[in-house]
């Protein structure tokens, strides 16, 4: 074995796969000596994992030697080869496959030059050196406009410093995700300008039929993530069945992205927004 490829057992398991892909991917090969798939792939995985010389760490487990760690990932053909990713099996495929097809697994496990760059990013962001993040993801996304980790966490910036136009600028080009979808909700909802709560309120309960003063205070409240007052605005709005429905609506929906989906806010009124809508 090498620096890069490790022959382990389950009592080294979790620290070798498990807690080791916290800081690089993991490929793990379930294999046995009387395979002979195996026996073509686990020498081609060996030499890959030399090449990437630390992209990946390449980890060899005898099925025969480690029949509960079989049984555990659920191995029922071998050569069985899963990867890791903080903490977590991310992707496997089972059998000797030809080695273009290893090459362009392995593409979505190791980390591309471009990933590294966001990793250094996240490095001076937790350096305090935001400056020098956002020129290093500025420069990812000219060279990828849509890579969706750089794109997250420089919304995730900007959104930091009250430049929302900004964020929604940046995260217009990647494909809807969950993540994507809550910044893009949360930089609709949180706006950069100091907001007179007092002034807000004083309006609505001078006129509580003043449907743009009742999207004003909720988003204002949203802002200030008081998301129940402001969908209970919001809420309003939308019953009072006006020009100004649509943006309450909108309104609601992005405050439901931000809380997901489980939460009890997020059922209750999405409930209340179906009947109101009704």
């Amino acid at each position: 074995m090498t620096e890069f490829v490790k022959e382990v057992d389950a009592p080294e398991f979790a620290v070798e796969v498990v807690q080791r892909s916290y800081e690089v991917p993991v490929v793990v090969d379930f294999w046995a000596e009387w395979c002979g798939p195996c026996r073509t792939l686990g020498p081609m995985l060996e030499s890959l994992a030399e090449e990437h010389a630390g992209g990946f760490e390449l980890v060899k487990v005898d099925i025969d030697k480690n029949q509960e760690l079989a049984r555990q990932f659920n191995v029922q053909g071998i050569p069985y080869v899963m990867a890791f990713k903080g903490g977590q099996p991310v992707n496997e495929f089972t059998g000797a496959l030809p080695e273009a097809q290893v090459r362009a697994w392995l593409e979505s496990i190791v980390p591309s030059a471009l990933d590294k760059q966001v990793d250094a990013a996240r490095d001076a962001m937790l350096e305090g050196n935001a400056v020098q993040a956002e020129e290093i993801l500025r420069a990812v996304l000219a060279d990828k406009m849509d890579h969706e980790e750089a794109g997250t966490a420089l919304a995730s910036l900007l959104l930091s410093q009250g430049r929302n136009p900004e964020a929604l600028d940046v995260l217009a080009p990647l494909s809807p995700s969950g993540e994507v979808e809550k910044l893009r909700a949360t930089a609709r909802l949180i706006s950069s300008e100091d907001h007179d709560l007092s002034a807000l309120t004083s309006a609505v309960d001078s006129d509580p039929e003043d449907s743009q003063a009742r999207l004003d205070l909720g988003q204002a409240l949203a802002a200030q993530a008081e998301f129940e007052p402001a969908l209970d605005h919001f809420l309003a709005v939308v019953r009072m069945k006006n020009s100004d429905l649509e943006k309450a609506r909108a309104a609601m929906v992005d405050v439901f992205e931000v809380l997901g989906s489980g939460h009890p806010l997020a059922q209750t009124y999405r409930r209340e927004l179906a009947n109101a809508l009704n």
